[in-house]
């Protein structure tokens, strides 16, 4: 569970400590994402360095590739991968969400295709919280049914009843768990752009006793007004005392609505995504190392870094690597990135905890975009 240990007078940004079955976790905190067991790019060693305890894989990835009897026979995630914090495991839904040509939702579950070899499965609920304790997952979230902006709302509608209905049959067979697996279980809100809907699904999320709550369906290609009205809208309606998750996003500006809005984690795939073609966080904004401006430039990536890639190598170099396709390139780039974002949280943190975390944001937003390079 989360212990409060500070709040913002301003806001509902809230600081904690996540206890979970690999050690505490300090909230406000990104999830570097690793869908297959390993966030790309980077080892394991450098994420516990900066100091990041939770990551993210995917139960919908790793179930079918490399397959439940190697990951049994691993002991889960950690013996399989090394990786001695802890995990968050997708449900797989999100996947599923965006493979619409190749699977099928029911009452029952989703009937889909493997997008690897064609291969036809089923994920129930059920199914999909036993392969995530399989995992031996310290955070398991249940099956739901993922939205895309645009739809009616009788869709919509649809969506929320079997979202509901599979939480419920997961967190039971949640209940049923080994006495030895003491990974929590995570319900998700839904209801797409309707905030009736939105409203409804949290009061029947919350009903059941979640160790915590996610907030689905947002970041899905919606205008950023839209995100942002319907996340605070959502929030609202969660219990102060449990971890609230908000999934998918992973920009400063978004990061930071979300901890003024009293959210606890977040995860994307957009730092490590982008920091393979070149691009980095500074204080000052985003930059494409690829550009010829920084042909001849000597300095760090970022001055005002003190990441082991700022101290040893200049712009002019990382580009050069990129240029001559050096496995090296996405890999210091990487490095950066999600140092960036560990102490943007640091600093977040720290912010919450004097007080000051309105000002603290509003300072950073303007530096990033409006002074970007």
């Amino acid at each position: 569970m989360i212990r409060i240990t500070a709040r913002d007078g301003n806001t509902a940004a809230r600081r904690g400590v996540l206890s979970l079955p690999h050690g505490e976790v300090e909230t406000p905190t990104f999830m570097p994402v690793g869908t297959n067991g390993t966030v790309k790019a980077i080892l394991f060693a450098a994420l516990e360095k900066m100091g990041y305890r939770l990551i993210l894989g995917n139960t919908y990835h790793l179930y079918l590739r490399p397959g439940m009897e190697i990951m049994s026979g691993a002991g889960g995630l950690h013996g399989f991968t090394g990786w001695n914090h802890n995990f968050l495991t997708d449900s797989g839904g999100f996947q599923v969400f965006s493979l619409s040509q190749l699977r099928k939702i029911t009452p029952e579950g989703v009937r889909f295709q493997s997008h690897i070899d064609g291969s036809r499965h089923l994920f129930t609920p059920e199914k999909v919280s036993e392969i995530q304790e399989t995992f031996r997952s310290d955070i398991q979230m249940v099956l739901d049914v993922c939205t895309p902006p645009g739809i009616g709302y009788r869709e919509a509608e649809e969506a929320l009843g079997i979202t509901s209905d599979w939480a419920k049959r997961a967190f039971t067979r949640w209940q049923q768990r080994d006495p030895s697996y003491e990974g929590l279980i995570f319900g998700i809100v839904q209801g797409n752009f309707f905030k009736d809907l939105r409203k409804r699904s949290a009061e029947e999320i919350c009903s059941i006793d979640f160790p915590g709550i996610a907030i689905g369906g947002l970041s899905v290609g919606e205008e950023k007004e839209v995100f942002k009205e319907y996340l605070f809208y959502t929030a609202q309606y969660l219990p102060e005392a449990k971890p609230r998750y908000v999934m998918g996003i992973g920009t400063p500006d978004y990061m930071l609505e979300a901890v003024e809005a009293g959210i606890d984690v977040f995860d994307c795939v957009y730092p490590t995504r982008v920091a393979r073609n070149s691009s980095v966080f500074t204080d000052r904004g985003i930059i494409a190392l690829k550009n010829e401006r920084f042909k001849n430039d000597f300095g760090p990536i970022d001055s005002s870094c003190d990441c082991p890639v700022c101290r040893q190598f200049s712009r002019a170099y990382i580009r050069h690597l990129f240029k001559t396709k050096e496995i090296l390139g996405p890999m210091l780039t990487t490095e950066h990135n999600l140092h960036f974002m560990y102490r943007l949280m640091e600093n977040t943190r720290r912010a919450i905890g004097a007080g000051t975390f309105k000002a603290f944001k509003a300072d950073f937003l303007d530096r990033y975009y409006r002074s970007g390079e």
